[in-house]
């Protein structure tokens, strides 16, 4: 007899490019996320791929509307990430919107759709592809506090370098990126 069940839908896989606006060379990563995903929940893997802590507010800006922690009490005109689903509000490869996190450094990220594609089922979403160079430390005061952290690591001897240099301390590396380390992160949070 043959069976007159639909198959299984297939889902949508999104293929995004996360670019870290301001900084020069870039710090990317590239991601694939199932396309029912909630923009709650793709805000938890930026954090987890591009090296932030979640220590504060973020927003997403699609079109002309504002995702995030919905808080009428701060701003009655953003809608709950909670409950919007990417594949709800990017249907199309090309698109682009912005991500921000910490209002006060106000890291600013281009998101770019590079593809929409059928899943894969031998491959366990989301994942990251591939990424350059680490992400700035937290609280560093932005893109000019984070340029003055760079000049600082290539004169240690200045007098104003040694007091950066003691706030940031030992190890950290703005072109190391762990490929590796962020794909057994990302699998801790699914």
């Amino acid at each position: 007899m043959i069976s007159t069940k639909n198959p299984r839908p297939i889902r949508p896989v999104y293929q995004l490019k996360i670019t870290l606006k301001g900084i020069r060379p870039p710090i990317w990563r590239r991601i694939q996320v199932v396309g029912n995903i909630s923009l709650y929940n793709l805000h938890s893997i930026i954090q987890v791929v591009m090296g932030w802590e979640d220590d504060h507010l973020h927003e997403f800006n699609i079109g002309r509307n504002t995702y995030g922690t919905s808080e009428p009490d701060l701003d009655p005109d953003v809608k709950n990430d909670k409950r919007a689903q990417l594949s709800q509000v990017v249907s199309s490869e090309k698109a682009k919107f912005e991500y921000i996190y910490d209002f006060g450094d106000y890291w600013q990220h281009e998101v770019l759709v590079e593809k929409i594609l059928a899943a894969d089922p031998m491959v366990r979403y989301p994942i990251c592809l591939k990424g350059k160079r680490a992400c700035p430390p937290e609280d560093c005061g932005g893109i000019w506090g984070y340029e003055g952290l760079l000049a600082a690591m290539q004169d240690p001897e200045d007098e104003r370098s040694t007091e950066l240099l003691d706030w940031l301390g030992p190890g950290y590396d703005p072109e190391g990126f762990d490929l590796e380390a962020t794909i057994r992160e990302l699998r801790s949070i699914r």
